[in-house]
């Protein structure tokens, strides 16, 4: 038969084809690999059309990798946590260092120039008082205590002026302030110099008030508001910088405990993960890794917390008090001048009993009260909050204390003042009714002497008092600043060493897991 080249060719083709069948079922049979398909990729590799992402994500799915991303995530978490408190510490150092070395300094030394201002003029009033006519009939005693007081506080002004030209550096505002101050002292010494040399010259007295009373114009123009400035601005920064630091450690807190708890999550998810996979109850390393994030949350918590209330102690409970008993002394001191001014001024007691009755409403304010019934409507008020300390029928500086009692012995400290005062409230009419009965010399005895039971005498038990009350609040200002201090010191570095560790035991804690994984 005659077969065409074209059908033995399709008769090769179905031969090959049934042989290569019977192949393929004899392989399959016997289990052995056959011939790959053309174009079919092999099993687990990539297939052309998959994108990288689907073969990175592919490649993360492995437990080598997994464990790598956890590793990495529990270190990142740690580093930031570390750095957070780090920083954290940075910033309580610094606002801790511009408390102690710029914001207490300008506001207890421009304090403490607003009442030596008016120490100083107490004291010339009282020099002109006791001298008599160019030493003629001079009261000795309270002469010499005033001369001995003026120098006292021209020292002590001249070394708050130091301290406020040392802490205003680098503030053109303030340094502008010092040295306006400064300039106006040396005006105002010298006026008072001259009145102090008039006033050695017999017949001189009138020429030695005139330059006093030029002098006071000045201190009151000039230096007092000039302090007072100085003294609110330095006290509204401290506040405006407590009140910035404790806004950011609230932050810092809160960002501390997210961080925490994301690296506690992390880290119990990895212990379990490890338990599942290696079949190991547990990973000793990243136990401790675990307990050592548990310590370093709880300190650093307890180090952002703490900081938080030791700068509000320092600040309201202590620093708060001690402005307002600062602010006391100084009124009470000018309310002493004012008190010496209107012996000396006999033209102008009207103007200075006004003036008395204006500071002694700013220390212990009364409503609907004059000043002739001041000293009963004190007497009354301070009896009724004896009795009850919620019954504050008074405002003032001493109201501001006795609203802000935190410390032992404060209370007690704050109302033998308030008592002293009252005490002295009651001289200072004696006085005046002595001038009214036409007693002057009487009067000035009474009013400028030191002996026991008179007005000075009493002032300076009152300022003793208010001295003690103020040494309560710095001390504890002290105290709550150095435990400040202590715990930056303390438990900031315990918290970060707690986060090294927890890094280095989570890498030690997975090195053999991983190693299991490793290339023969």
């Amino acid at each position: 038969m005659l077969v065409t080249a074209d059908e033995s060719q399709s008769a090769g083709a179905r031969a090959r084809t049934e042989a290569d069948t019977r192949g393929e079922t004899a392989i399959r049979t016997v289990g052995l690999p056959g011939p790959k398909p053309p174009g079919r990729p092999r099993p687990g590799g990539p297939h052309p059309s998959e994108g990288l992402a689907a073969r990175l994500r592919r490649r993360g799915a492995t437990l080598p990798a997994r464990l790598r991303l956890l590793r990495t995530a529990i270190l990142v978490l740690a580093a930031a946590l570390l750095v957070l408190l780090g920083t954290g510490g940075l910033a309580l150092s610094a606002s801790l260092d511009a408390v102690e070395t710029r914001h207490v300094p300008r506001t207890t030394s421009a304090a403490g120039l607003n009442l030596a201002l008016n120490d100083m003029d107490a004291q010339a009033a009282n020099t002109l008082l006791a001298n008599g006519d160019a030493g003629a009939g001079r009261l000795a005693v309270p002469y010499r205590k005033a001369i001995e007081l003026y120098v006292a506080a021209r020292r002590t002004l001249s070394r708050e002026l130091r301290t406020l030209a040392v802490a205003a550096d680098g503030d053109p505002r303030a340094e502008r302030t010092v040295e306006a101050l400064t300039e106006n002292f040396a005006r105002y010494q010298e006026l008072i110099g001259r009145a102090l040399e008039n006033d050695g010259h017999k017949g001189g007295k009138q020429a030695a008030r005139d330059d006093y009373r030029t002098a006071t114009t000045l201190l009151r123009e000039k230096l007092l508001p000039e302090s007072g400035e100085l003294t609110a601005a330095n006290n509204e920064a401290y506040a405006a910088d407590v009140t910035a630091a404790r806004d950011r450690i609230t932050v810092e807190f809160a960002v501390a405990l997210l961080l925490g708890l994301a690296l506690l999550v992390l880290l119990v998810g990895l212990q379990r993960y490890v338990t599942r996979n290696f079949r190991r109850i547990l990973n000793p390393p990243l136990l401790a890794a675990t307990l050592g994030t548990l310590l370093a949350l709880v300190v650093g918590g307890q180090f952002l917390l703490s900081s938080s209330e030791q700068l509000r102690i320092a600040r309201h409970d202590a620093f708060d008090s001690v402005v307002a008993l600062s602010r006391a002394r100084a009124t009470a001191y000018d309310l002493n001048a004012d008190e010496s001014r209107y012996l000396l001024f006999a033209d102008r007691r009207d103007e200075y009993e006004v003036s008395y009755f204006e500071k002694s409403q700013d220390l212990y304010a009364i409503k609907d009260t004059t000043f002739d019934t001041y000293p009963n409507d004190l007497d009354r008020t301070w009896s009724a909050y004896r009795a009850d300390h919620t019954d504050l029928r008074f405002g003032g500086e001493f109201r501001r204390e006795l609203d802000n009692i935190t410390f032992p012995g404060e209370r007690e400290a704050a109302e033998r003042t308030v008592q002293a005062y009252a005490v002295y409230q009651r001289d200072d009419r004696t006085l005046r009714r002595l001038v009214a009965r036409g007693e002057e010399r009487e009067a000035v005895a009474f009013g400028i002497g030191w002996q026991q039971g008179q007005s000075n005498a009493h002032f300076g038990a009152w300022m003793a008092a208010l001295a003690r009350t103020t040494e309560i609040n710095r001390a504890h200002y002290a105290q709550a600043t150095a435990e400040g201090r202590s715990v930056l010191t303390g438990l900031l570095p315990l918290s970060g060493g707690a986060l090294v560790a927890t890094a280095g035991l989570t890498v030690l804690g997975l090195r053999p897991r991983l190693r299991e994984f490793s290339s023969p």
